[in-house]
């Protein structure tokens, strides 16, 4: 991992070289994608069963197999042990009520001139889950994904997993049936995107794709954007940890691998005022990596991107964490409040030494699903707003015409537009 002080003469050069490195890039995968798409458009239920076998390992008997029938979703969650049912409730209350509570007004405003104006807020019809289901299982994904729309008011939710071998983790079904997900498939990667944006004859087509996924399922997002609408292209998972040396520095390395052990390409960044307690971390990163199941790959993780940056007081860490733009943000500082005052670009904060990320990626309520690769600058995690849409509206009078129309007329004939100028004109006599 990089180690890094402010003080430093190369720091800005290396920092800078943090920042541009790509962990990982679609770009190698762009072709694949592209004929991935090409055959599900032009096979449909054939193209995802060659697909599935070649890249989970498993033949479906038939388009039918695809999909996971109710009695199998009852029969996974019976098996499910009481304890993770009641983890998953207490979950999905936590995550109903915060997202219920987003929910916009309709808006009404008469105008002075007499018309009246309004905006309008409507579910989308049908949107499609996308749940991670390669390297682990994510039973808390089709929580934070599903529930916002269910909250919205979504008509139709149709989920896509991969099922490495053709089996899927009973817990991931319990969620969907917590979260009232009934039309559930047993397919991943770029076909499942290009089924559900194009639709086959098992599958009908959506009106939006949300949800994290690898390499292939980002490209497949990027590429049937315009058919359909998406979330974001997700990318692999980070934190940034401002940390002074009154925390314990064995919960800041634990924080740091919760991140780094998504998958090799994660990054996972502390930043502190204490070079001794920055080393007394990062050692206990190591200590941590030799008792972790994902310790190879939380191991990689943090030896190709993590960092420990040394700043000389906490506005320089402020302002290189704005740079940074992380998707976690932990502030494990005496005064978090206003450490986030000074923070503008983080897609998720998490305040105060007993606050880690991890209770946000589960329990806390807000979504998991944030923007990554620095594009919390301009972009914001997932919530009821991703599965609305607005409709403004205008209503007018005879006098309100009257108020405001030759204006119109103005500007239509400055711009040359002789048809809208008339179409006003003709009602103002």
């Amino acid at each position: 991992m990089m180690k890094l002080d402010c003080r430093d003469p190369g720091f800005a050069a290396a920092f800078e070289s943090l920042l541009d490195s790509a962990r990982e890039t679609t770009a190698r995968v762009d072709a694949a994608v592209a004929d991935i798409i090409g055959e599900v458009r032009r096979e449909g239920d054939a193209a995802l069963l060659r697909l599935t076998a070649r890249f989970d390992g498993w033949q479906p008997a038939g388009a039918a197999a695809l999909r996971v029938t109710a009695e199998e979703i009852e029969a996974a969650t019976a098996g499910v042990e009481p304890r993770l049912l009641a983890a998953l409730d207490l979950a999905a209350g936590r995550i109903e009520r915060f997202h219920a509570a987003q929910m916009p007004r309709d808006l009404e405003v008469p105008d002075p001139a007499g018309l009246t104006l309004g905006m309008r807020w409507t579910a989308l019809d049908a949107v499609g889950l996308y749940v991670p289901g390669g390297k682990a299982a994510y039973p808390s994904s089709v929580l934070m994904n599903a529930l916002p729309a269910r909250v919205a008011g979504v008509g139709r939710i149709a989920m896509v997993v991969p099922t490495p071998g053709g089996q899927l983790n009973p817990l991931v079904l319990a969620a969907a049936k917590r979260a009232g997900v009934t039309e559930v498939y047993r397919i991943g990667g770029a076909q499942a995107v290009a089924a559900l944006a194009w639709g086959t004859a098992s599958i009908a087509p959506v009106d939006r794709i949300v949800g994290p996924g690898n390499a292939y399922v980002a490209e497949a997002k990027r590429q049937v954007f315009g058919r359909v609408g998406i979330d974001s292209i997700a990318g692999p998972s980070e934190v940034v940890i401002l940390a002074d040396a009154s925390n314990d520095p064995r919960h800041i390395a634990v924080d740091l691998l919760a991140q780094a052990e998504h998958d090799e390409s994660a990054q996972a960044i502390l930043i502190t005022d204490d070079a001794g307690f920055g080393a007394a971390v990062a050692a206990a990163v190591e200590a941590e990596l030799a008792t972790l199941p994902r310790g190879a790959i939380a191991g990689e993780s943090w030896r190709r991107h993590g960092a420990v940056i040394l700043v000389p007081d906490w506005e320089a860490a402020y302002a290189l964490t704005n740079r940074l733009a992380p998707e976690h943000l932990q502030l494990m500082l005496p005064d978090p409040r206003a450490a986030m005052a000074r923070v503008r670009h983080a897609g998720a904060a998490f305040l105060g030494r007993f606050c880690p990320e991890a209770i946000g990626d589960y329990v806390a309520g807000p979504n998991h699903v944030l923007p990554t690769g620095r594009t919390a600058r301009f972009a914001s995690g997932l919530s009821v707003f991703d599965f609305l849409k607005r409709t403004t509206w205008v209503e007018a009078s005879e006098a309100g015409l009257k108020a405001v129309g030759p204006a119109a007329v103005a500007l239509a004939e400055a711009e040359g537009l002789q048809a809208h100028g008339r179409s006003v004109a003709l009602r103002l006599g």
